[in-house]
């Protein structure tokens, strides 16, 4: 298996060395380098290649949010890995809009860290129901709610059962077994959403889904 590339940015000397030194030691994860602002990032992407970047929201010159909207319009643009002291607040959740894959706490256990490091790297990152609904709830309103309806209102049954699992935070594997869909059959409607859609990952797929109340929702329709 090769390595995934891993680049961290954050304007703090000590987390930047904290992180290099758990990922260091996971054979499975590559660290191609470190950037302290994300006014660095864009150079540093080139560069280096990275397959995940992770991602400081608060620097100093260029903040995590603006880096990350620049780095998901790329054709090519790298994963991108919210690193915060905060689980669910209203700069995560813009973080996760702009095309970012997930989060992580900075105090979460390394094995964890490397495991969603790895799921982002496998196309498989999502957010639990619970900490998706947390960031809805900081800016639900019904004027958006009506907008994420009428986005989902022009997916196809089965399309609208898919988007519905990734909003359960469901793994394409579980879709499959609950749809009675191949697996490969599930990934080709995940990639169909995101082109129908207009979004860049799955997580996006989550947060549309949650900002529509979707089951309740569908629900309502039977």
């Amino acid at each position: 298996m090769t390595p995934v590339r891993v680049l961290i940015v954050d304007d703090d000397a000590l987390v930047r060395s904290g992180l290099g030194l758990m990922l260091g030691g996971a054979p499975e994860i590559e660290l191609v380098g470190e950037a302290s602002d994300g006014a660095e990032v864009p150079d540093a992407v080139r560069r280096l290649r990275p397959d995940v970047v992770l991602m400081d929201i608060r620097m100093a010159t260029v903040d995590g949010l603006t880096a990350t909207r620049e780095l998901r319009r790329w054709a090519e643009a790298p994963e991108v890995v919210v690193l915060t002291t905060f689980d669910a607040d209203e700069h995560v959740l813009e973080a996760l809009r702009a095309g970012a894959a997930g989060f992580l706490l900075k105090d979460t256990l390394p094995a964890d860290i490397v495991r969603g490091i790895l799921a982002v790297a496998r196309g498989d990152a999502t957010l639990s129901p619970s900490v998706t609904r947390q960031l809805i709830d900081l800016v639900e309103d019904p004027t958006g709610r009506t907008q994420a309806r009428a986005r989902l209102q022009t997916l196809t049954e089965r399309e609208l059962d898919v988007a519905s699992g990734i909003g359960q935070g469901l793994s394409n594997a579980e879709i499959a077994r609950s749809t009675f869909m191949a697996l490969a059959t599930v990934k080709a409607y995940v990639s169909r959403l995101l082109v129908k859609l207009s979004l860049s990952n799955r997580v996006q797929i989550a947060l549309l889904v949650h900002e529509a109340a979707l089951p309740q929702a569908t629900d309502d329709q039977t």
